[in-house]
C-alpha cells in the first residue's frame, strides 16, 4: 500500500497523469466495478488507499476487517453479498499489493476461467502427472496415490485488458506503464476458494523509458 500511495502522489502532482475527472470521489466507487476492472489505475489506487487512510472508507462502508491466513492479502467481509460475475456473488474480498479480488466458493478456478477465456499459466496438472509417472516407474507409489497426496492444483491466469505506456515528456519528469488485467487464481491459504478480481499496476518510467 505504501508503494501505491507514493505512485498516487506522483501521479496527482502531474497534470498529464491526473485522476480521471476533477470530482473523483473514492467513496462513490462500487467494489464490483473495482473487481471487474471498470476503473482506471490511478482511480483504483486512490480508492484502495482511502479504504484505510484518513478517509477510513472501509469503516464507512461497514466492511469488517478479518484476519487473513495469507500475509499478502488484506481481507474484508462486506455487509451484503456483491454480485461479481454471472451468478457468482460473495461477501468476502481481499486486496493484494496491486489489486482486489472476490473470494468465491469455487474449488476449481478453471470453471470460471473457461468462461473468461483465461488459461492456467502454470502446468500444475502436467507437473503432478510427471511426478506420478516417475514415482510409478521407481515403484515408490502409484499414480492414484501421488494424485491423492497432492489434491491442490495451483491456478494462476490473467487476461490483459489495458497495456499502455506513456513516455515522459517535457512537462513530466517520468512516464508510466499501466497494465490492467482480469486475474483468476487460487492459493493454499484459501482451500476450496477461487480468487476472482482485477490487478491495476502502474510502473513509473524515467526519461529513457526504464523503470524507476
Amino acid at each position: 500500500m505504501l508503494r501505491q500511495a507514493l505512485i498516487l502522489l506522483l501521479l496527482a502532482a502531474s497534470p498529464a497523469h491526473a485522476l480521471d475527472g476533477a470530482d473523483f470521489d473514492p467513496a462513490e466507487v462500487d467494489i464490483a466495478d473495482a473487481i471487474n476492472c471498470h476503473l482506471d489505475a490511478p482511480s483504483y489506487n486512490a480508492f484502495a488507499w482511502a479504504l484505510s487512510g484518513e478517509e477510513k472508507l472501509a469503516e464507512r462502508f461497514g466492511w469488517r476487517k478479518i484476519e487473513s491466513p495469507n500475509p499478502f492479502l488484506a481481507q474484508y467481509e462486506l455487509p451484503q453479498p456483491v454480485l461479481v460475475t454471472g451468478t457468482w456473488s460473495t461477501r468476502r474480498i481481499a486486496f493484494s499489493s496491486s489489486g482486489v479480488m472476490a473470494i468465491l466458493d469455487l474449488a476449481d478456478p478453471a470453471e470460471i476461467a473457461k468462461e473468461e477465456g483465461i488459461v492456467n499459466a502454470l502446468e500444475s496438472d502436467a507437473a503432478v502427472a510427471e511426478i506420478a509417472r516417475a514415482a510409478q516407474t521407481a515403484g515408490v507409489a502409484t499414480r492414484n496415490e501421488v494424485e491423492a497426496e497432492t489434491p491442490f492444483r495451483k491456478f494462476l491466469g490473467q487476461r490483459i485488458l489495458v497495456d499502455v505506456t506513456e513516455p515522459a515528456n517535457e512537462a513530466d519528469e517520468f512516464g508510466t506503464h499501466t497494465v490492467i488485467a482480469r486475474s483468476i487464481s487460487n492459493v493454499t491459504s484459501h482451500p476450496g476458494k477461487t480468487l476472482y478480481g482485477c490487478s491495476y499496476r502502474i510502473e513509473l518510467l524515467d526519461r529513457d523509458g526504464k523503470p524507476l
